[in-house]
């Protein structure tokens, strides 16, 4: 049992045995000066009860102190108008450390998600276009919060809802055969590029010229109709560019278990509107299908386009047959989207549509979720951009990064050979993005700086992955048997264990809120706690007691640090 719930387990006895039935001890952190933990349900429970908060705390803390197992493991105290801190005992203290040994030893205290199965979409990038700057936020908060959901015992389902049908690819395909293009003799490396650049001409002539636009529509109706050359070019063009996606993942170590884009729904979508009036959730408007909210004040004159006027779907047309099939093929319980929060909108009324049409048909619903994030910005304070305007094409981003971690580990360790210096860079680089990134509230913007993001100071990638490789070379000097560790003596191991006994409350956090920055500055916090450590206490003493007990501490820290980072989808190195 963790700590916080076996906490609330002996306050709610204690409160019990004091009579009071409904009494919730609302444990969180405490401030270090006061203890480690802190109760705070005996102020709500006197205010609704007419009772002193202050007495009623004292009379918990009476009957903590009675039961045994308390006192020896914990010290109960009592301050300002009710709060009930707690500090640890060394003896509890160094029980927790050696129960918790290895990563499994941390999973039943956050089995919080055990038996649910969680779709999780991200990335969902537009095909015939490059992997931009715009992209790394979906991918990586989506992929760490996939893992840290694994890690809670849930099933976890990546599906990568690629942009793959609709109307650009009437102008493309026009493109491509106007400008006689062979795709299939493309070289691989600029073919998602060429593409690209096919797509911007015809768009570019299809602004200029009715004719080319007219065209453009007759190759869409084509392809909407199984015409059997534009299949095969749409097809190719989604092949080059899924190709170049997955280049861009296997460099951030993602891995989709589906890639099922927008052209997969696209017999459901007829289906879903037809059930959708048969429910009479949706309704004509001006030769248009639409979702009304007359209930909610925001949306009251912000109708839900189902289906334009012309009869086309759209994302909602979409979104709502891809919700439907994951609860039917997936038995969902849970579905979470990862997009930026400029979609706030669109989701909250596909919320409510979901919520309707299938309570309508008696459909369990699955939770929802939108997990949204901020812009990544530039020094001018709006997104980031080249100097032109472009945008930044991640593969430009990954190649910059590692240029520039390649100078720092060179300067840090000069006499590593090339070859070494090149496997190392290539994982800092890659870690610095993608720390620095999910080191932010996702809900905020936040501005790209390569100087901030490889500080050797700070909370960054850098810092933490020099902390690491630092602790492998302590440990590699010596092999201790991992003697149980029965005492402690200075402040700094007791600041150390105290700070690695959260690590489980932070997983639960993170994991709640969806927000893994939570993750990044404990780790930041916990490195600092290890360093504090490391200065004032030798680890490779000539007493085998205090050795084996400082090297368990460098263990136990090596193991949350990894831990967290791989939870982050973050590589970590032993030599640096």
């Amino acid at each position: 049992m963790e700590i916080d719930v076996w906490l609330e387990k002996v306050i709610t006895e204690a409160a019990l045995l004091n009579g009071c039935e409904d009494f919730a001890p609302e444990i969180r952190p405490s401030d270090p000066k006061f203890g480690d933990f802190q109760a705070n349900g005996a102020l709500q429970y006197a205010k609704k009860h007419g009772q002193n908060p202050r007495t009623l705390s004292e009379e918990i803390i009476f009957y903590l102190s009675a039961k045994q197992e308390v006192k020896q493991s914990v010290e109960a105290s009592l301050a300002g108008p009710g709060f009930i801190n707690f500090k640890f005992r060394d003896e509890f203290l160094c029980q927790w450390l050696n129960e918790h040994f290895n990563a499994h030893s941390f999973r039943p205290s956050v089995n919080s998600f055990f038996g649910k199965t969680v779709i999780a979409d991200y990335s969902s990038p537009n095909t015939a276009k490059q992997m931009h700057v715009g992209h790394l936020r979906s991918m990586n908060i989506g992929e760490s919060i996939c893992r840290l959901l694994e890690f809670c015992g849930a099933k976890v389902i990546r599906d990568n809802h690629i942009g793959d049908w609709g109307t650009q690819f009437g102008i493309l395909i026009a493109t491509i055969k106007g400008e006689n293009v062979d795709l299939d003799k493309l070289p691989t490396d600029v073919a998602l590029a060429e593409i690209e650049r096919l797509y911007k001409l015809g768009n570019s002539q299809a602004k200029e010229s009715e004719a080319y636009l007219s065209s453009a529509r007759n190759e869409l109706v084509k392809l909407q109709n199984g015409d059997p050359e534009n299949i095969k070019i749409w097809e190719k063009i989604n092949a080059i560019s899924y190709a170049a996606f997955d280049k861009i993942y296997s460099e951030f170590n993602v891995k989709f278990d589906y890639v099922l884009g927008e052209s997969f729904y696209r017999d459901r979508v007829d289906a879903v509107c037809k059930s959708l009036e048969k429910c009479g959730i949706a309704r004509s408007d001006n030769g248009a299908l639409v979702v009304f909210f007359d209930e909610h004040g925001k949306f009251k004159d912000q109708p839900f386009l189902i289906r334009k006027s012309d009869g086309a779907s759209n994302y909602a047309t979409t979104d709502l047959a891809t919700v439907e099939y994951r609860k039917e093929h997936f038995h969902a319980n849970e579905i979470i989207y990862v997009t930026d929060g400029r979609q706030q909108d669109h989701f909250q009324q596909l919320f409510m549509t979901v919520d309707k049409w299938f309570k309508a048909r008696n459909v369990a619903l699955p939770n929802l979720h939108h997990v949204w994030f901020g812009t990544i910005l530039g020094e001018d304070g709006k997104a980031i951009k080249t100097r032109d305007g472009s945008p930044i094409y991640l593969q430009s981003l990954i190649i910059e990064a590692r240029k520039r971690a390649y100078q720092i580990v060179s300067e840090k360790n000069p006499d590593l050979g090339i070859e070494e210096k090149n496997e190392i860079a290539s994982v800092v680089g890659i870690d610095a993005i993608r720390y620095f990134d999910l080191a932010q509230n996702r809900t905020s913007d936040y501005m790209f700086s390569w100087e901030n993001m490889l500080s050797l100071d700070g909370n960054t990638a850098v810092y933490l992955l020099y902390a690491i490789a630092r602790m492998h070379s302590i440990l590699g000097k010596i092999e201790e048997a991992d003697a149980p560790v029965n005492n402690l003596e200075t402040n700094e191991e007791r600041a150390l264990v105290r700070k690695l006994m959260y690590f489980p409350l932070v997983i639960k956090q993170a994991v709640s809120d969806l927000r893994p920055h939570y993750l990044c500055t404990y780790l930041y916090e916990l490195t600092g706690k290890y360093s504090s450590f490391y200065n004032a206490n030798r680890v490779l003493v000539d007493d085998a007691t205090v050795r084996n007990r400082r090297l368990i501490l460098c263990k136990r820290t090596l193991l949350v640090l990894e831990l967290g980072l791989n939870l982050l989808g973050m590589t970590t190195l032993k030599r640096m």
